[in-house]
């Protein structure tokens, strides 16, 4: 093995590990942390803008993977019905990364509005047993949703320099267009 490739696959275990961490850290601040220090009954929502950031930064395979395992994270955090959030962001990981590889340019605008919607798309998809099996009314739902997906990008801002710079580290080991 030659060391170009020794430094290609050190460097992306390095950037597998780094992103393990990121979703941890996510998790432990959505499901321990924050739940404590709600703003209005609300817990904001930060492994669906880790998995976006990942499909911005880094493509459709590396937000769908992310996507995998914030979705199970968030899963657990939520105790929503079993798969919602997994199936909800491995799918938006890969659409967001899709577009993302297509014709979307990478930066601060794309992933603020990828996490916008995305943000809206988990909001909808948390209130809808609530407005299509319990008959709640649409309009404090809706309000909720709106204050979550407000909050979430709050908490989303300093979350964006880390999926940026590990999405950059991504592209210096392996440029898009070139397999590693």
């Amino acid at each position: 093995m030659n060391r170009r490739t020794f430094y290609k696959r050190w460097t992306s275990a390095v950037s597998i590990i780094l992103h393990a961490l990121l979703l941890l850290t996510a998790y432990v601040l959505q499901g321990v942390i924050f739940p404590y220090m709600r703003l209005t009954g609300l817990v904001p929502l930060l492994l669906p803008v880790v998995s976006t950031g990942a499909a911005v930064y880094q493509g459709r395979i590396a937000g769908g993977v992310v996507g995998i395992f914030a979705g199970i994270l968030c899963d657990i955090s939520f105790n929503e019905p079993v798969g919602m959030f997994t199936v909800l962001l491995t799918l938006t990981g890969l659409v967001v990364g899709a577009v993302a590889d297509t014709f979307m340019a990478r930066g601060f605008v794309t992933f603020f509005f990828s996490c916008v919607a995305v943000l809206i798309v988990s909001a909808f998809a948390q209130m809808f047993p609530l407005l299509f099996f319990e008959r709640v009314p649409p309009t404090p739902l809706l309000l909720v949703g709106f204050w979550q997906t407000v909050y979430s990008l709050i908490c989303a801002l300093p979350l964006w320099f880390f999926v940026r710079a590990l999405g950059l580290r991504a592209q210096r080991v392996s440029p898009p267009g070139r397999p590693l």
